[in-house]
């Protein structure tokens, strides 16, 4: 049984199945039978056309459902007849999906669990498990987005931004359980990328890479942060770097800035440098205040911060890093580096331990009460 062409025919199924006016709670419901179904008969009898017969079988489990259901009998009456058993239209409808998964009626976490729930093609346990949350209150999420889903007029979904911003905390989730969301999140976007020509959904992409590229590097081997000055830059990805670059010079070359392209950029400045004394700090800060101008994000400003101090010096840094609400997060641990890049060990350890304090996951705690731990032995000798 092959579970990979399973796998990436579920999207184009289920979006067929939407299409012809099942609503999507029952349309996933019908495609996760059939799957069952293909996982039984397949290994004995496999089918010629995969997708015509998941098409079909999926759109009978529609029907058997919706016939038990009196609160769908009009749904019932716009089916005019069942699709016959032949091949299936060579169309990709995962765009479609995806803009219904992102919809704007939905909250951030919910539209993420539902694109990987219906476009990535994981279970809910998996997902459960990569946001380390018990799976029936996955399950109740991903039931809520489908619920609220399920009410939305397909020629109403979501635009390219918010589903941009969807397969961004995607990314951003990184890492745990049997899901590496990073790379599902990659390969989320390159579909998109595949059917749809914008600009940032290219930036999105060339920065997924660029991060993508330095994972190998960011860990030691007993698990802790490597922070980026100090990475081992033979470990970094020069193919993903290299793809990551043309890519986003392409999108750049459209003349249509926007976030996730100058997120990239400064994302190749990075990558572009040897070492990190090589870094053109004057230009990523250049890239920061397009990305402040972008956004007005305080998060962008912070890092902005941390960029002025490696270009003008701690100090300049610093001055940025007053003009800022103290309560942003990593605020102390950015005060805390450029005190200690300025030479005052004791402030930095100090903020350095008030950070550890603050830190969103055990990682960044380990790796900051460390820092907190180093420069209180500098100061003892």
């Amino acid at each position: 049984m092959d579970e990979a062409l399973l796998r990436s025919l579920t999207p184009n199924v289920l979006a067929v199945l939407v299409r012809r006016g099942a609503d999507f709670a029952a349309a996933e419901d019908a495609v996760q039978d059939a799957l069952i179904e293909a996982l039984r008969v397949w290994p004995a009898d496999p089918p010629r056309d995969a997708k015509g017969w998941l098409v079909t079988v999926a759109w009978r489990k529609f029907l058997d459902a919706t016939r038990s259901d009196a609160a769908r009998r009009r749904r019932e009456d716009r089916v005019e007849e069942e699709p016959g058993p032949g091949p299936a239209p060579a169309v990709d409808d995962t765009l479609q999906l995806y803009f219904l998964c992102a919809h704007p009626s939905l909250t951030p976490s919910s539209a993420v669990a539902l694109t990987l729930r219906a476009v990535g093609g994981l279970t809910t346990r998996q997902i459960a498990q990569a946001y380390l949350v018990p799976e029936a209150t996955m399950a109740q999420r991903i039931s809520r987005a489908k619920r609220t889903v399920s009410d939305v007029r397909l020629d109403q979904p979501g635009d390219v931004a918010t589903v941009l911003r969807v397969l961004y905390l995607v990314f951003n989730e990184g890492y745990s359980g049997d899901v590496d969301l990073a790379a599902e999140a990659i390969r989320l976007t390159r579909q998109l990328a595949a059917v749809i020509d914008h600009p940032e959904v290219s930036g999105l992409l060339a920065l997924m890479l660029l991060h993508h590229a330095r994972r190998a590097a960011r860990t030691a081997p007993d698990g802790s942060l490597v922070p980026l000055a100090e990475q081992d830059r033979g470990r970094w990805d020069t193919v993903s770097i290299a793809e990551g670059v043309e890519i986003l010079q392409s999108a750049l070359a459209r003349d249509r800035l926007g976030e996730f392209q100058a997120q990239a950029a400064i994302a190749a400045l990075h990558a572009d440098a040897p070492t990190v004394e090589e870094t053109d700090w004057v230009q990523i800060v250049e890239w920061y205040d397009e990305l402040a101008r972008l956004t007005d994000s305080p998060v962008v400003r912070l890092n902005r911060a941390v960029a002025v101090g490696e270009a003008d010096g701690p100090r300049a840094g610093l001055a940025e890093l007053a003009k800022l609400d103290d309560s942003l997060p990593r605020h102390t641990a950015v005060a805390a580096y450029l005190h200690e890049r300025d030479g005052d060990l004791a402030t930095a350890a100090q903020l350095y331990a008030e950070a550890a304090q603050k830190a969103p996951n055990l990682a960044e705690r380990d790796h900051l009460t460390r820092q907190a731990a180093r420069l209180n032995a500098r100061r003892r000798r």
